[in-house]
């Protein structure tokens, strides 16, 4: 508001020039780009700068831009004066000599692309004014309903286009015949049905690629494209050949009209790699690397669901596929997320092929149709077909008979074309119903009949069952059902063949039984709680194979078991194995089933929250059975488990910890808890009686706890699992960026205070005595608040107050006259302020925040034996510790190469052709190359976060 009235007062006619512009500007959104020179000129004579896009037909359109000009706005412009109706998937294209870009259809500004073309002539120290970008409108996407008959103006774009990109090499197919048809189609639209050589030649040059024409020779294209044009003088019409045209390109060329966005898959089924680019077409998802390889190949059918997760720092896509969840993190992420929900919601409007979501019929009604949960249903959309709006008519493709059925009762699937039956059986049905609507709750008569399918009949006839073995008269029911006899065989079929996880699956089997009769099974030695359920999750947990027969034999033991205690200990066992692994995709309904038929028990309903959240958020199992806190909880029927966390300045507070709470979960909850401006910098570490390790956040917290704390002695048998080495975990500030004293006071008392002064004290960094007096004074403040009273105590306190190396450099009287001056100049100050005072005075050095090693080298000869190795956000520095000289200074930029072992750290600077090696030894070996990673990390986290503003010349 100040704004606007401060400008429209300006007297020299600038005033409404520039609240239009602000208006746009606060419309279309901030720009990321410095003004160009475009910008510069017009602003000086307040008119807007003319622009010129070129169409793929040859035309060139003039369009008026300013400063807040989007590709959107470009876009719309140029289709109202060609009479273009059908826009959708036509973007604007910016081009620098033989360079192109897209920038979309959406909200991109089109002068910060031109900028950016203008640095780029800067940086190549050529003048920016001459930069020869230009604007073009191409197809850079399809819906996967386009027709081409609905705008013969947008079919003529995307044929010239085609017709152009096969001449340029653009488009190259694998198929010489793709060529051939085309070309022959092209002739037909130029020429007519009326055979002529030389119209033969200029289709030749006109659509054949220059290199392609001297691998086979003219004369050889000519023959091939005469031989095809038989085939096509027959059409009835140019319009209809140029649509074909089209529907072929687009059909032969899907990749090359999707749209393109660099992600990093944060979680989901294992892929070669982990960064690649997703290509999101008309017909489907594709994840490939950078050499176009494709990683995986998802057509929309295979979507089961779709939603954004924001962070702090970016965002994310969850794709829920058939084949498994991915977390895609991307820059464009709420781009490519509007563009496949759109695909997948028009395809559903359009598909006329459902899914019946559970078993209906109405005997009283014969009119309505009978089918069965996962049945493929061809229905009817027309409205007149049933008077009822509610009611639609379909025919089941299982049985071919016709009826209605109600609309909320079927699922659309996101397709045009009838699912194969090979697709159908590929995909897991019941996981996609399983999104839709929870299954109907079934008896325990129900689920026998579910269940039972899963397993082999050898096993229904192999061995006995109980103690008198299986008799004839024996009902599946009694074959699925507790027992207090060991396995002879595994459950699964599956693991029938393989020996080694036939043993393991018996024996986990054998543990169930102890874990719940307690006795009833004759053992050797009892067993505590942790071991038994380290025994029957462990092999599980490193070989995925076992891991459904674990589900069925707990679901086994708590069948037709009256026993009371033991199935309260079945139940347990449930909720931990929910908390570590989901069942398999063919194994999740029938596990879905059995809780939900047993809902009144005490554990069944939080057993189904924790294996939905298991499949739908997390994806990847845990790598270590439970935790000892886990299993003391469920043992006194607690399901919420809190820990014990401490800060560096001697607090601590408590909060709660899930199975699949991961270190960086924790690490947002502490931050939210605490209300820190960011969660961003710190981490988890754990402290033991040797060592503190720093905790990976990708990991689960009670994996990293029992893999940290939890070390067996070798040559020996650990008991109770591994045994429980005291530990501590802390919360710290890990990486020092974006630390600006003052401005977090949560931060600065709670972390960078504790954490930097140490530093000080220790004689790290380099200070002058004037630095050293006036901190002093800060910090005997921070000690003593304003009791004057403490004056006498200053020279036993200077440990607490002055660098340990500077002691000496005054009498402890001279260092207390000093103190005492600095201190009453500083009156007025409260103890907090003063500890941020103290932060601000120190975070002007080189060497605030940085994390200082002792080591000891003899691979550089000019060094002193020990050097300071100093690990911040510039680099790793090596110093001098006794003169605090600055040795070297490496950006990370420069270290190609770093590892730790055996008390050994090594890191190669240069190239790993042409590198030095330095090589030290330090207890520390392992904390620096996670520090160093860390650090390294951060960054490239920073450029990817960056690389959208900068891909054209990145």
């Amino acid at each position: 508001m100040y704004l606007e009235n401060f400008v429209r007062r300006e007297p020299t006619g600038y005033g409404e020039y520039c609240t239009e512009r602000l208006r746009r500007i606060i419309a279309n959104g901030e720009r990321k780009e410095l003004p160009c020179w475009l910008e510069q000129q017009a602003a000086k004579s307040k008119e807007p700068i003319d622009a010129s896009v070129t169409l793929l037909d040859g035309r060139t359109i003039s369009v008026h831009l300013d400063s807040a000009s989007t590709s959107a706005e470009v876009c719309q412009a140029v289709a109202n004066k060609i009479d273009l109706q059908d826009i959708y998937g036509f973007s604007l294209y910016i081009s620098l000599y033989e360079k192109m870009w897209s920038l979309g259809s959406c909200g991109k500004h089109v002068l910060d692309a031109v900028s950016q073309c203008e640095q780029e002539m800067r940086r190549q120290g050529k003048v920016e004014k001459d930069a020869p970008w230009q604007l073009s409108i191409r197809k850079e996407l399809f819906t996967p309903w386009h027709d081409c008959s609905v705008d013969p103006i947008s079919t003529d774009l995307i044929y010239r286009q085609v017709i152009k990109g096969i001449k340029s090499g653009e488009y190259i197919s694998d198929k010489e015949d793709d060529y051939i048809q085309l070309a022959a189609k092209h002739y037909y639209i130029q020429f007519g049905s009326a055979y002529n050589k030389d119209n033969i030649q200029k289709v030749v040059e006109e659509c054949i690629a220059t290199t392609l024409i001297e691998n086979k020779s003219m004369t050889k294209w000519i023959q091939l494209i005469s031989e095809a044009h038989l085939q096509v003088k027959c059409m009835q019409s140019n319009k209809r050949t140029k649509e074909d045209s089209v529907v072929d390109a687009q059909h032969i060329w899907p990749l090359h009209f999707s749209k393109f966005y660099e992600a990093t898959m944060m979680s989901g089924p294992p892929l070669p790699k982990s960064r690649f680019v997703v290509a999101v077409n008309w017909n489907g998802i594709f994840f490939m690397d950078e050499r176009d390889k494709r990683l995986l190949e998802l057509s929309y059918l295979e979507v089961k669901d779709m939603h954004m997760i924001s962070h702090v720092s970016a965002q994310s896509v969850n794709l829920a596929t058939v084949k498994g969840e991915f977390v895609l993190k991307s820059g464009e992420a709420v781009d490519m997320a509007a563009v496949i929900k759109k695909n997948l919601e028009g395809l559903r409007q359009r598909s006329v092929y459902a899914l019946a979501q559970h078993d209906a019929s109405e005997p009283d009604d014969p009119t309505f149709l009978v089918c069965k949960r996962g049945d493929l249903l061809l229905v009817e959309k027309d409205e007149e077909s049933s008077s009822d709006k509610n009611l639609i008519k379909a025919t089941n493709n299982r049985t071919s008979a016709t009826g209605v059925v109600y609309k909320d009762t079927v699922q659309f699937l996101p397709t045009l074309e009838k699912p194969t039956s090979d697709l159908l059986v590929k995909l897991p049905l019941h996981v996609i119903l399983f999104k839709l609507q929870r299954p109907k709750k079934l008896s325990k008569q129900d689920y026998f009949s579910h269940v039972l399918t899963l397993f082999p009949p050898c096993h229904r006839t192999a061995g006995p069952v109980g103690r008198h073995g299986a008799s004839k008269g024996v009902s599946k029911e009694r074959l699925w059902a507790s027992s207090r006899e060991p396995l002879k065989q595994p459950l699964m079929r599956s693991l029938v063949r393989n020996s080694d996880l036939s043993n393991l699956a018996c024996n986990t089997f054998t543990d169930i039984l102890e874990t719940n009769y307690m006795g009833d099974y004759p053992i050797k030695h009892a067993r505590s709680p942790l071991e038994l359920t380290d025994q029957i999750f462990g092999p599980a947990t490193q070989h995925e194979a076992l891991q459904d027969e674990i589900y069925c034999q707990i679901m086994r033991q708590m069948t037709n078991n009256n026993n009371r205690l033991s199935v309260e200990r079945g139940w347990q066992l449930m909720w931990l194995c929910t908390g570590l692994f989901p069942p398999s995709p063919n194994l999740m309904r029938h596990t879905h089933s059995f809780l939900e038929s047993r809902r009144r028990d005490q554990l069944a309903p939080e057993c189904l929250q924790r294996l939905h959240n298991n499949v739908l958020y997390k994806g990847l199992p845990r790598t270590l059975p439970s935790h000892s806190a886990e299993v003391d909880a469920i043992q006194q029927n607690s399901t919420q488990i809190f820990h014990k966390v401490h800060f560096p300045n001697d607090t601590s507070d408590i909060l709660e910890v899930k199975s699949t709470t991961t270190i960086k979960d924790l690490c947002c909850s502490i931050a939210s808890k605490l209300r820190l401006s960011s969660a961003d910098g710190y981490g988890l570490y754990l402290k033991t009686a040797n060592k503190i390790t720093s905790l990976e956040e990708q990991k689960y917290f009670f994996d990293s706890l029992r893999q940290t704390s939890e070390i067996p002695k070798k040559g020996k048998k650990a008991k109770e699992g591994n045994a429980n080495v005291p530990y501590l975990v802390i919360f710290k500030r890990k990486l020092w960026f974006n630390v600006s004293p003052g401005k977090d006071t949560v931060a600065d008392l709670t972390f960078h205070f504790p954490q930097e002064l140490p530093r000080y004290l220790r004689g790290y960094h380099n200070c002058t005595k004037e630095e050293m007096i006036n901190l002093g004074g800060l910090l005997f403040r921070a000690k003593v608040d304003s009791d004057r009273s403490q004056f006498v105590m200053i020279p036993r306190m200077l440990k607490e107050l002055v660098p340990a190396d500077q002691l000496k450099i005054m009498s402890p009287e001279e260092w207390k006259k000093h103190i005492i001056s600095a201190y009453n100049k500083q009156s007025g100050m409260t103890l907090q302020e003063a500890k941020v005072a103290f932060l601000k005075g120190i975070s002007g050095w080189p060497t605030f925040g940085c994390a200082f090693f002792e080591v000891k080298q003899t691979c550089e000869p000019s060094y002193p034996n020990t050097v300071l190795i100093a690990i911040s956000k510039q680099g790793v520095s090596l110093s001098d510790p006794n003169t605090k000289e600055l040795l070297v200074m490496h950006p990370f930029s420069r270290i190609t190469e770093y590892q730790s072992e055996n008390g050994y750290f090594e890191m190669t600077i240069g190239t790993l052709v042409r590198g030095n090696i330095f090589v030290c030894e330090t207890p520390q070996a392992n904390t620096m190359e996670d520090l160093l990673r860390s650090y390294v990390t951060m960054y490239e986290r920073q450029t990817e976060a960056f690389r959208t503003r900068n891909t054209m010349f990145s």
